[in-house]
């Protein structure tokens, strides 16, 4: 009798390592692949700071040329379509004689205004840069510092473009699964597993920020078949 139940045990033993081993096999033919979807957008929102400085030593006297100047800009805006709650100020003021690294300077103080448009009439800012040259006729000097004060151009629809750019992305993956099943004389089977990756926008180039560049990769592991 604990022969029998030895063999019995031998041979389910042999039965369960067979299936694993099966099973294991089929598992293992899959094969993963990854599909991109790129698309071109143009910005749908734009943050311009504009920004000059003024110098003096009568504080009083600088204010008022600083708002002097601050309403030839904001009414070049307006005059534009820009609107008073797309439109935002602030003035910054320096003692310079109070700076440390600053004993010798011939002029005490230094103001910085910077007038910030937020808007997504891209186009319309679009065509008041190109205009920026006719401030300095009325004796308004930009600053274009695109360090300290640089133009934000976003694209904010991702949410719009998503499904459509996941479904180019899934396509162009089976695609390629399909190339490969067929290279290896398999049938493409279900699809095991899938990750969507992380969208991306960036700026097309430096000339261009105003164009973006939407990209998404998936990755997704298919089954092979026989």
């Amino acid at each position: 009798m604990p022969a029998i139940i030895i063999a019995i045990g031998i041979a389910a033993l042999g039965w369960f390592i067979k299936a694993g081993l099966s099973g294991y096999t089929e598992s293992s033919r899959v094969v993963t692949v990854k599909g991109l979807s790129e698309r071109e957008v143009k910005a749908d929102k734009v943050i311009w700071p504009i920004t000059f400085v003024e110098i003096g030593d009568d504080l009083s006297s600088l204010y008022s040329t600083i708002e002097a100047k601050n309403t030839v800009i904001i009414s070049m805006l307006k005059s534009k379509g820009i609107s008073d709650n797309e439109i935002s100020t602030r003035i910054d003021v320096e003692d310079m004689k109070a700076n440390a690294y600053s004993n010798n300077v011939a002029t005490r103080y230094k103001a910085s205004s910077v007038i910030t448009v937020n808007t997504r009439n891209v186009d319309t800012v679009l065509g008041l840069m190109k205009e920026q040259s006719s401030l300095i006729e009325k004796g308004i000097a930009i600053s274009l510092n695109r360090y300290e004060n640089p133009v934000q151009f976003e694209f904010t629809g991702l949410n719009n473009i998503k499904p459509e750019m996941i479904k180019d992305a899934t396509q162009n993956a089976r695609k390629a699964a399909q190339q490969f099943a067929t290279d290896s004389e398999s049938e493409l089977g279900k699809i095991r597993s899938a990750t969507q990756g992380q969208f991306t926008i960036e700026d097309r180039d430096q000339n261009t920020p105003y164009i973006k560049n939407v990209r998404v990769v998936t990755t997704i592991v298919y089954s092979l078949e026989d």
